[in-house]
């Protein structure tokens, strides 16, 4: 595996193995991977005939009140996980090489980045659309990978690669799950004992709308009151939403009546955690 710091060495990298006309794919992460992580690496090697990926914690995506810092890192280990999975090339830029001093361009996806976790975080989807844009110049795959779980940030790439006219399929793959339900995810280590058994009723509020919409019921406002009802069985989970939405445009829908998002975002002690599911009729 080659591990490339800089842009020039990754666009080296990666002009090779488009100069043997293989199919390239990229995994973006911040790394402090996990099986779900692995998943996607694995989704691309079954559709890609050469795997890059990207671990960089992107400081523009966090809010100034938020884990930047404290955000797991552990590097060794990640290179040997995507090593052992077959990643050809590893892009793991420092903080100064994807941002120089005086930058002041923006991708920003208006009237999406707004909505679900857009609304909750402010300017969060600007520092998604950026560093993305930043990784599909770089890289330039013909595909790229990611995870069902972070629904609303699918939405708004897909926007993106749409009107910017990006080269590249988006690839969405299932969320993975520890085996009790949690969705995986990096943040999944701040929780504690208790915590951890807390955040299980994101999953069982999600649980609760598949039955009812599985018994025929259709409006959204009833099944988001079921489950917000669940959630609030946990009173030490705090709700930042729960919505019924378009998977494509994030507009609440009154009746589901086509594919659906579910979604919810709460936190469990300090931790926000997000989960959802898709409904078809």
């Amino acid at each position: 595996m080659k591990i490339c710091l800089t842009i020039p060495e990754a666009r080296a990298a990666c002009r090779d193995a488009r100069a043997s006309r293989k199919r390239l794919g990229l995994v973006p992460t911040m790394g402090a991977l996990h099986e779900g992580h692995l998943s996607l690496v694995r989704a691309a090697k079954a559709q890609c005939d050469t795997v890059a990926a990207s671990i960089f914690v992107n400081p523009t995506q966090f809010g100034p009140a938020e884990d930047l810092s404290t955000y797991p890192r552990q590097f060794d280990r990640d290179c040997r996980l995507v090593e052992k999975e077959g990643v050809e090339i590893l892009f793991a830029p420092p903080v100064e090489e994807m941002y120089p001093e005086g930058e002041v361009t923006w991708v920003l996806v208006e009237g999406l980045s707004e909505k679900l976790d857009g609304r909750s975080r402010p300017g969060h989807f600007r520092g998604v659309t950026t560093i993305v844009s930043k990784l599909f110049n770089i890289i330039e795959p013909e595909a790229a990978f990611f995870g069902q779980k972070d629904a609303a940030q699918l939405a708004v790439i897909r926007r993106m690669v749409r009107d910017l006219n990006f080269p590249v399929e988006i690839v969405a793959c299932p969320i993975v799950r520890e085996p009790d339900g949690l969705a995986m995810s990096s943040r999944n280590a701040y929780l504690n004992r208790e915590e951890r058994g807390r955040a299980l009723v994101l999953q069982r509020s999600l649980q609760e709308t598949r039955r009812q919409f599985d018994a025929g019921e259709r409006s959204a406002a009833k099944l988001i009151c079921a489950a917000k009802e669940v959630i609030a069985r946990e009173p030490e989970v705090v709700l930042d939403y729960f919505e019924i939405v378009d998977p494509a445009t994030l507009d609440p829908v009154e009746r589901i009546s086509q594919e659906t998002l579910v979604a919810v975002a709460a936190y469990v002690g300090s931790t926000r955690l997000i989960d959802n599911i898709l409904l078809e009729p």
